[in-house]
């Protein structure tokens, strides 16, 4: 239950549209939170959460110029408080078929696009927020991958050294927003049910221990958690939401 009287907090979303983000939108909603959506394509207009176009930027992460407006855009609607970061927003090219592009055949402009959207833009946003940011002592949490610590046998290597890349820039973001008062952890999801599973998760279902899929919504709550005082302490962190399939 929220305090009528508490202030409302304020969580900026990458990538809201589907899956986790999805689930994230719902689970900070439904606590209280004004969630400020980004994404490439404009406010839906059967967007299923309540929610307006003031809380929505339109804004092609893979662009560094349009990002650079869209801190702009940002920084009026907000009112010099941010409480939370997530950057959920990830793009992993496939070949035909939906067949995973290895290290010799991602084309050099794919790995650039990969890595903007996937590791430039969080710290981007992070480092142009980052004033509103330590206004509220809030947080960041970055999306990374059980990729980016496995070769898989869906996810693309660009995706996956730039979700490892985003690991480390995790603990370098730690160190540096630390001392300004705002954590800054990470999530690694495993396989997650989703609408964009590939062909096949079901023979990798059968290496987790828990011998199931996860869900958006037990991604969402971790990184609920993440974002509130319940982690008051947890900072630089990387938390494997995956089964346990990281064990192997």
């Amino acid at each position: 239950m929220t305090d009528a009287n508490a202030k409302r907090r304020t969580l900026l979303l990458t990538g809201a549209s589907r899956g986790i983000g999805h689930a994230t939108v719902k689970r900070f909603s439904s606590a209280g939170w004004r969630v400020i959506t980004c994404s490439r394509h404009g406010f839906p207009e059967n967007c299923p959460w309540e929610a307006g176009p003031e809380d929505h930027i339109q804004v092609d992460l893979a662009d560094p110029k349009a990002v650079t407006a869209a801190i702009d855009e940002i920084k009026s609607r907000i009112g010099g408080e941010l409480h939370a970061l997530v950057n959920n927003a990830g793009i992993s090219p496939k070949g035909d078929s939906g067949r995973r592009l290895g290290a010799i055949e991602t084309q050099l402009e794919d790995w650039q696009r990969v890595f903007q959207v996937n590791f430039f833009a969080p710290i981007m946003l992070a480092r142009g927020l980052v004033q509103e940011l330590q206004n509220t002592q809030g947080a960041v949490v970055n999306v990374t991958s059980i990729a980016g610590s496995h070769v898989h046998p869906f996810a693309g290597a660009a995706y996956a050294t730039s979700k490892a890349a985003l690991t480390s820039l995790t603990r370098e973001m730690a160190a540096d927003f630390g001392v300004r008062g705002i954590r800054v952890n990470a999530i690694a999801p495993g396989e997650i049910d989703t609408a964009i599973l590939s062909p096949g998760t079901d023979k990798i279902v059968e290496q987790i221990p828990l011998r199931r899929l996860g869900t958006p919504d037990e991604v969402a709550k971790i990184i609920y958690v993440l974002c509130t005082e319940m982690s008051s302490y947890v900072n630089g962190a990387e938390i494997h939401i995956n089964g346990g399939q990281h064990v192997f």
